[in-house]
């Protein structure tokens, strides 16, 4: 089945199908749910087809995310406009919190003023096929989420299995009113909305944090780090950086240490190869500084190794690149950056302070560049 979905081989056609079939299907279980609801005098019924009508425009919204994502880059976007699809499943999640809401107030008016449901084969066939269309669709956009990478398919995913619990707990509670004189419809329906409205608030947060500039997943980074790495001539890498410009779309860039007595054409091709490995294997845009750093002065090295095992002994998280030392009248300038978490305790003055005082030589003078990751 989902390979009807995938045979253009497109993510974005893809899309624009699964947003269609969310239209029509839902559109359907509206028209249904509308007049069983009627029939049987149901407001929770009622409310449940509405959520359906909800969800139609979510599924029209993520049809034309999908649309407008897909668009090439131009001249004022020229890293295309795959975010456009964050920015749908952002409006979903909005849609899903205003339903949850709705629903709670409803659920609140039927505690307090009960309504007697009226028995109807044909309302609860409805409900049941549509708890079995929600689960159908539930599985197609959450398998195509995966396949495509598309949070905006995720959510949809997500909200289509609470469809399933909301009519679940409707038809529940019709049940129960049929064969005794409780009527639970108000307590199910606020229980169901507030998940739902838990549910669109992590959804919403979930495409938020992309769009604002989230940091990688830290496996994608050991992973570029290893594949830049397994080259033994590329000696360390540092200032990695990795930009999201949507699903499917990275760019990104860092600094490859290279031995400064190398020859620099055959290190230039070197690096042109990893930028491609890493195209091929992470579907990426890479950029690659050369940076040639001194491997045969003993002096340097020793000098190196003793502010590393300070700065490790410090804080284990830190780190240091770009390691220089140049001869002065009366001293040595040792030249360097240093990698801090942004969780540091300490201030970049108060850190510099420690590494001179620990480093016992006056004819030293420091000159650290500290970078925040």
């Amino acid at each position: 089945m989902l390979n009807l979905f995938l045979k253009s081989n497109s993510r974005q056609k893809a899309g624009v199908t699964a947003g269609i079939m969310g239209i029509v299907l839902n559109l359907l279980l509206f028209s249904f749910k509308l007049a069983g609801g009627l029939l049987t005098k149901s407001t929770a019924i009622i409310a449940d087809a509405f959520n359906n009508l909800s969800d139609m425009g979510s599924s029209v919204i993520t049809f034309i995310g999908f649309k407008m994502a897909g668009k090439p880059a131009d001249k004022g976007h020229p890293f295309g406009h795959g975010r456009l699809e964050y920015l749908a499943g952002l409006f979903v999640s909005f849609f899903i919190i205003i339903m949850g809401f709705e629903l709670a107030k409803q659920s609140f008016g039927k505690i307090f003023r009960p309504v007697p449901v009226k028995f109807s084969v044909f309302a609860l066939v409805t409900l049941v096929v549509s708890i079995a269309v929600k689960l159908f669709m539930f599985f197609i956009n959450n398998e195509l989420s995966e396949k495509i990478n598309s949070q905006a398919l995720k959510v949809t995913a997500r909200d289509s299995l609470n469809d399933c619990i909301t009519t679940s707990a409707v038809l529940l509670g019709i049940v129960i009113s049929f064969l005794t004189t409780i009527n639970l419809d108000g307590y199910l329906g606020l229980a169901v909305s507030l998940f739902i409205m838990y549910s669109g608030v992590k959804s919403a947060l979930d495409t938020i944090n992309p769009m604002l500039g989230e940091a990688p997943d830290p496996h994608l980074v050991e992973m570029v780090k290893n594949e830049v790495l397994s080259d033994k001539r590329i000696l360390g890498i540092h200032d990695l950086i990795i930009h999201n410009y949507g699903p499917n779309k990275i760019i990104m860039s860092l600094h490859a240490e290279v031995d400064s007595k190398g020859d620099v054409l055959e290190l230039h091709d070197l690096i042109d190869s990893v930028e491609k490995e890493l195209k091929q294997k992470f579907n990426c845009e890479a950029v690659i500084h050369m940076d040639p750093v001194v491997t045969d002065d003993a002096e340097a090295n020793e000098v190196k190794n003793s502010v590393t095992e300070i700065v490790k002994s410090i804080d284990s998280r830190l780190s240091i690149h770009d390691f220089r030392m140049t001869d002065g009248i009366t001293h040595k300038n040792l030249i360097f950056d240093m990698v801090v978490p942004y969780d540091f305790c300490l201030t970049d003055n108060s850190l510099v302070k420690m590494i001179e005082d620990r480093l016992e030589s006056g004819t030293y003078y420091l000159s650290i560049n500290i970078d925040r990751e």
